[in-house]
């Protein structure tokens, strides 16, 4: 227990003793053991007629020491602040306050000090304003009024148990509260930031997930809430809690004002905010500076990381690999922790495929909300496609690990508000293979695809398309994966003239398509069929455009014997050369034909023949809407 407490205390029970002696020589019935139980006619008259004067104090005003010190000076708080505090909490601290308190209060039942109580053994009249010190305390968390219905000065003090357990020295927080405290030395843009807080709230602008990291190495200590938990009860918690370790409060990432924000930013303490988002001036009435986060960590953040985890050096092919993840440091030590343990399961040392497995383990659910997951199960060997295509899909998938050190170290896309981001549109009529394009790309870089369904996206209101959008965008960015637009021209289709006001509102929205996509920092695909349907500025915005045409005949032949599998039983009869050269289909549609042959070879148990591949394409050309001619189905 802090020493200077006890003498605080002390000093205390000396003016509560003589309180007690000035109140016998006024009381005759005083010493009475039953006194405290009851009050006479001619007890409230002599108590109306003699006046009530404060207890002297018995020493002068000084700064105290110890915790109790130091916490008067992070709450801000005087001398006679100090005195309301040590009066409220000395039953918490000495059970002889209790009896004590109870004679003083006329009420053996009433143990803890009253406001009027307070104020006499703090030397303050009780018809002034003293009464109204209690606010700084009470706002600060430090002093409870039990019974505010009470008669200003009837009314019960009391201090939280965090407050005596601080002051008793112990540190452990309230249930609840998410304390964390700085390790090692902080980075540059954390110190520039520890000054930054000093004058007033701060606002990250984060998309890596580093925010939180950051801000407590700023801070050295913090006390981290969640928005969906800045509730007015928690906001006095946390700002208690912070300032009885001289830390500060963290909250994000914000989408949205929550509910105690307001509450929280009129407290004097240091504050971050983060989000992926600009901060909104709206949201606050006080200043608060925003600033995009640019952590300058290792040069080779994985490399360290990979060898912290598994105790040897990191394979350079992974290294080398990983380039398309836009991650911060503290992502990259759990990702690695992640793959770590996958490789030890494995038993092997960890190569690229536990890496990506650790990406998909800590990506974040919010995109999943807005669009399908997929984790790829396709390589590029399940593609069959013309070289000039598959060098294109290769160019995007090199661009994606590359585009930091092009567009980031090397500065080839400075200014304009232009986003780190790779953007490629998929042309070719349906069932050429753009979407198992994006699929290919996506496992080619580690990632999952989400592909977002549009369903979901456009609305009849004005304005709420744009609103979906901009939170897939946000989200997207958030995670490790490829971002796939299925139909795109549904939402990246070509402007028109304005003849109405729904003309004007649609250009509008492709307007606001048009900077959001620029902007964009993640790797993004467009699909359509027709790449006329898209507006020009759309396609100048585009980093790969990739034509799908239809297969030729050797093409479809690889495809049949892809899509049959080197599982399915095979009559003698099949000619796959045959089914290439005279049935005109694109990917999708063999692969519909080949499930369809499958289907009816499995029903009579035996192997697939050439009469069900031919019966499976008639089918699908009549589906397709195309003319059927007897002849070309001839199975000889």
């Amino acid at each position: 227990m802090s020493t200077d407490l006890l003498t605080r205390l002390a000093e205390l029970e000396d003016r509560v003793r003589a309180a007690i002696e000035g109140r016998e020589s006024v009381d005759p019935g005083f010493a009475d053991p039953r006194r405290a139980l009851y009050l006479t006619p001619a007890d409230a008259r002599r108590v109306l007629d003699t006046p009530v004067e404060p207890v002297p104090r018995s020493r002068p005003a000084e700064e105290p020491g110890g915790r109790l010190g130091a916490l008067a000076k992070r709450f801000g708080l005087d001398e006679v602040e100090v005195d309301f505090l040590l009066v409220a909490v000395a039953p918490d601290v000495d059970a002889r306050f209790e009896a004590l308190y109870g004679y003083l209060n006329d009420d053996i039942t009433r143990r803890r000090p009253t406001v009027g109580l307070a104020l006499r053994l703090c030397g303050l009249d009780q018809a002034g304003t003293g009464r109204f010190r209690v606010r700084p305390l009470v706002a600060g968390g430090l002093l409870e009024v039990v019974d505010p219905g009470a008669p200003a000065l009837s009314r019960t003090l009391r201090v939280p148990d965090r407050v005596v357990a601080h002051l008793l020295g112990d540190d452990s927080p309230d249930t609840g509260l998410d304390v964390r405290t700085a390790v090692g030395e902080p980075g540059p843009f954390a110190e520039r930031l520890r000054s930054a807080v000093a004058a007033g709230p701060v606002h990250i602008r984060d998309t890596t997930g580093e925010a939180h990291r950051v801000a407590v190495e700023a801070l050295g200590t913090a006390v981290v809430v969640p928005p969906a938990a800045l509730t007015e009860a928690v906001v006095v918690a946390a700002v208690r809690e912070a300032r009885l370790r001289d830390g500060g409060v963290v909250v994000g990432p914000l989408d949205a004002p929550p509910e105690g924000l307001r509450a929280l930013l009129e407290h004097d303490v240091p504050l971050v905010f983060h989000s992926g988002l600009h901060w909104d001036a709206g949201w606050s009435p006080r200043t608060v500076l925003s600033l995009p986060l640019s952590p300058s960590g290792s040069a080779n953040p994985w490399a360290e990381a990979i060898t912290a985890a598994t105790g040897e050096p990191a394979d350079p092919e992974v290294v080398a690999a990983v380039g398309a993840y836009r991650v911060g440091s503290a992502q990259v030590e759990q990702i690695t922790s992640v793959a770590a343990r996958h490789a030890a399961l494995d038993g092997r040392p960890l190569g690229l495929d536990h890496v990506q497995a650790g990406v998909r383990a800590t990506n974040g659910s919010g995109l999943r909300r807005l669009a399908r997951r997929i984790t790829p199960t396709v390589t590029w060997d399940d593609l069959v496609l013309p070289e000039a295509t598959r060098a294109q899909l290769a160019e995007l998938a090199q661009r994606a690990r590359l585009r930091d050190r092009v567009l980031g170290d090397w500065g080839m896309r400075p200014g304009g508000g232009r986003g780190r981001g790779v953007v490629a549109l998929f042309a070719g009529e349906s069932g050429t293979g753009k979407t198992m394009s994006a699929e290919v790309v996506a496992a080619d870089l580690g990632m999952d695809l989400y592909v977002v369904d549009l369903a979901t996206v456009v609305d009849k209101y004005l304005g709420e398309t744009e609103k979906n959008l901009d939170r897939i965008f946000t989200e997207a960015e958030r995670v490790q994966g490829v971002l796939l637009f299925d139909e795109a021209d549904a939402v990246f289709g070509k402007r028109s003239k304005i003849s109405d006001a729904r003309d004007r509102y649609a250009n509008l929205e492709s307007a606001y398509l048009l900077s959001r996509l620029e902007s964009f920092g993640g790797v993004a695909v467009l699909t359509t069929n027709l790449r006329s349907n898209v507006d020009d500025a759309f396609t100048r915005r585009l980093d790969v455009v990739a034509e799908f045409a239809l297969p030729d005949a050797r093409q479809r032949e690889a495809l049949w014997d892809r899509c049959l599998g080197a599982a399915m039983p095979r009559a003698d009869d099949i000619d796959l050369t045959g089914c290439a050269r005279r049935f005109e289909l694109a990917g999708g549609s063999i692969r519909a034909c080949a499930i369809s042959a499958a289907y009816a070879a499995a029903a009579d148990d035996r192997p697939v023949a050439m009469a069900d591949l031919v019966a499976a394409v008639r089918q699908e050309y009549r589906k397709l809407g195309r003319l059927v001619d007897g002849d070309e189905f001839d199975p000889a």
